[in-house]
């Protein structure tokens, strides 16, 4: 018999609705869906444009950021020209790069979880015309600190754009922040992407943005759906951003608990490096199979890469109680030595594995 689900920490959502005054805007754009949005979402990329202090012809609106990510690759990509990102990364990739005729070059993470710029400089070649970082990374909450993201951009060929994904951004905390629209002046081949669904709660209504050089952003935009951003959405963004303080000390309780569940983690036996997303990451060669089955007994939802990785969404406090409760014996078979199956006998585990085929669902 399946075990309802309780607690759903498997997407990296929000786990918190739209605020009050965010609703209510939204109920006020229903009362008239009879009417067509923008042709283009021109306002929408002015607000964010004056939101993040760069002019409008920096800015690019699509339908959340893979929607972003998709426009640019419709963009720079012919067919036969490859795209290299870290893997294991955001399951969308893959899908976008066959979407558009790219060839996939997925580079193996570090062991310590971290992109290997050094391997995707060394993965660039003629062919390249895309190469993504994830920062914060998805699913291992990694960050490249600003002195290294400003080492890679200097070393990445001016003909390859850098896909840069800070879906997470708003959650990242400590030293070493990179401060990237700075960076937009010295590298006209990068394009940062950001979205509304995380941090501000609005996965279901499909914004993002991207900020770049006018002449990148210039050529994403005639990739532009008419009509593809529609006035709910954009009520929502509208309301968020002057709601921005209430939003952000929303962002600031999920940071709260994502250090908590660490280090309840590791007090349990659980080896979790620190994180800059909204969620945590166990992996090999602690027992994240057996995690993953006792956490589905308990009715948490969480997603699972068998014999490889296990990661948490940061939820309520009543759901990671439930994913501490649940991991807890399963913890202390770590601590006293035991290893999961998957771990060769150095107790190594490859960070590569093969990236979804075209059909299979992404993670968030």
């Amino acid at each position: 018999m399946d075990v309802p689900v309780l607690h759903r920490l498997a997407l990296n959502e929000s786990p918190y609705p739209p605020l009050p005054s965010v609703r209510k805007a939204m109920r006020r754009a229903v009362a008239q869906a009879h009417r067509y949005p923008q042709f283009y979402p021109d306002d929408l990329t002015e607000l964010i444009a004056a939101w993040c202090r760069v002019t409008p012809d920096r800015v690019v609106v699509g339908s959340g950021s893979v929607g972003v990510a998709l426009q640019l690759l419709q963009a720079v990509v012919e067919h036969g020209d490859t795209m290299a990102y870290a893997w294991r990364t955001f399951d969308a990739y893959p899908l976008l790069a066959a979407m558009v005729g790219a060839h996939p070059v997925p580079v193996p993470l570090s062991p310590d979880g971290q992109q290997d710029l050094g391997a995707l400089l060394a993965a660039l070649d003629h062919r390249t015309r895309v190469v993504v970082l994830c920062n914060p990374h998805n699913p291992t909450g990694s960050l490249v600190t600003a002195d290294d993201l400003s080492a890679f951009l200097r070393q990445v060929p001016p003909r390859v754009t850098v896909l840069l994904d800070e879906a997470y951004v708003e959650f990242a905390r400590g030293p070493g922040l990179p401060d990237t629209p700075a960076l937009l002046g010295a590298h006209p081949n990068l394009l940062v992407l950001r979205t509304f669904s995380k941090a501000y709660g609005l996965v279901a209504l499909r914004v993002g943005y991207g900020l770049g050089a006018p002449d990148l952003v210039a050529r994403i935009r005639r990739q532009q759906l008419p009509f593809g951003i529609n006035a709910v959405a954009t009520a929502a963004v509208r309301a968020s951003l002057r709601a921005d303080g209430e939003l952000r000390l929303r962002v600031d309780t999920v940071v709260a608990e994502r250090e908590r569940l660490r280090h309840e983690l590791v007090d349990l036996g659980w080896r979790v490096r620190p994180g800059h997303a909204n969620s945590a990451w166990l992996d090999a060669p602690d027992p994240i199979d057996e995690g993953a089955a006792a956490l589905t007994a308990a009715g948490v939802q969480a997603r699972h890469y068998p014999g490889e990785g296990l990661r948490l969404t940061v939820g309520s406090r009543k759901a990671n109680d439930a994913v501490l409760a649940a991991l807890a014996g399963v913890g202390r078979h770590t601590a006293s030595g035991r290893r999961a199956s998957s771990a060769a006998p150095d107790g190594t585990v490859a960070a590569h594995r093969r990236p979804p085929v075209s059909g299979q669902r992404p993670d968030g």
